[in-house]
């Protein structure tokens, strides 16, 4: 889940060759029900079910919700919004029992909770009762595409589909081929996505792809300003906003997100990347964590949604200024990293994170508009004071330090 954004193109009907398209769409919770949304108002026939005993029936009442809102808006007319409910086959029976009515996609994505084992079953399953040439996708969004791929008859169509919540909103998909997925099938995947009227990026089949490896030091560097005492979660938020021009703060997005999600994608980043200290999760979330406190929906996480007062920040520009001078270059390195080691091109990478969210900048742009050794001397200052590799420079900083060069070319 990530940070809400603009109200996007996806409720137009798109008319184009491509919404002939049956889609299944497997997993009704809040990622599946906004991707079954833009495919119906692509234009296409939409299957979606869900194991979950009353999932569906929610899905179905929330996009009804979106739609009346649309409308409400003007941004869409009741016709239309007619025309998109009636493309959507809510399939109440639990999908566990047949997974055949699924049989008829040419598309299906996978977008159910973030356990491999259960993922792995369900496309070994679907791969059973789908034609060789329909193309299996998962919504994950830091799992091993080729992990879940080895699980299918004909994995070469697995690929990896990645929105952003809310779908119907961001802009956003990262497409993930792994090592086997044909090539012919990243192009046709790529096609259709582009006519849903979203931007995609191609992204390495690595821990967190793009936008969740290029964001964790948004959060984990905020948290360690927060447990050295450096700063409240208040006055971290305002600084990131008001000095920044980040949309939201690093802890009103892990509320938004979910303490449980954002600790998750954390943990998993770090356990996949052989313990990475760039990824290392924070003991404070974790205790959040445990205590239940999730966030915004569970009415308690790093602030309180019981009614009471927000906390007032320290608005000290100083003080926020030292705040953005320990985020942000970490921000930067992560970009220079994922380059480095063709997670995706430079152009992608600050796409992804401008478009998926909703950064002011991106960030290879924004390093070199500060100066080819801004992030590089910040990075040596903080290595040298702590003593840790959370903080070693990008190779590739240093070498664009080092020759004075643009890291966006």
């Amino acid at each position: 889940m990530t940070e809400p954004g603009r109200d996007s193109g996806a409720s137009t009907m798109v008319n184009s060759p491509a919404n002939t398209t049956k889609v299944g769409i497997v997993g009704a919770g809040a990622m599946g029900t906004g991707i079954a949304q833009v495919a119906a108002a692509a234009g296409h026939s939409v299957l979606l079910g869900d194991a979950t005993a009353g999932a569906v029936s929610r899905a179905q009442a929330n996009i009804r919700s979106s739609l009346d809102k649309l409308v409400e808006k003007g941004k869409l007319d009741a016709q239309r919004r007619g025309m998109i409910l009636s493309r959507i086959d809510f399939l109440e029976e639990p999908l566990g029992v047949d997974v055949s009515l699924y049989r008829d996609c040419s598309l299906v994505i996978e977008a159910i909770h973030e356990d491999l084992a259960a993922k792995q079953a369900l496309f070994a399953t679907l791969a059973s009762v789908l034609p060789a040439t329909a193309v299996l996708a998962s919504n994950t969004s830091s799992l091993s595409i080729a992990s879940i791929a080895r699980a299918c008859v004909h994995p070469e169509r697995v690929i990896g589909i990645h929105f952003f919540n809310p779908a119907p909103v961001l802009p956003l998909v990262e497409i993930v081929p792994w090592l086997g997925t044909s090539p012919a099938v990243v192009d046709r995947t790529r096609t259709l996505v582009d006519s849903w009227r979203k931007t995609t990026v191609i992204a390495a089949d690595t821990p967190g792809f793009i936008v969740n490896r290029v964001a964790r030091p948004y959060y984990g560097e905020a948290l360690r300003i927060h447990d050295e005492g450096i700063a409240d979660c208040a006055t971290i938020d305002w600084a990131m906003k008001e000095l920044g021009g980040f949309k939201m703060g690093p802890f009103e997005l892990m509320d938004f997100i979910g303490n449980d999600i954002n600790f998750a994608v954390t943990r998993t980043m770090y356990e996949s990347s052989f313990w990475e200290p760039r990824y290392k999760p924070s003991l404070t979330q974790k205790q959040l964590v445990d205590a239940g406190f999730f966030g915004r929906k569970s009415g308690r996480g790093y602030y309180r949604y019981d009614g009471s007062a927000m906390p007032a920040p320290t608005t000290d520009a100083a003080l926020g200024g030292r705040i953005l001078e320990r985020v942000l270059p970490l921000l930067i390195n992560e970009a220079a990293e994922a380059v480095l080691y063709r997670v995706a091109s430079p152009a992608d990478v600050d796409l992804a994170m401008m478009k998926g969210v909703n950064y002011p900048k991106g960030l290879l742009a924004w390093s070199d508009e500060l100066g080819s050794s801004w992030a590089f001397d910040r990075l040596l200052a903080l290595q040298a004071e702590y003593g840790e590799d959370r903080y070693r420079p990008s190779a590739l900083l240093r070498r664009a330090a080092a020759a004075n060069a643009r890291l966006l070319v």
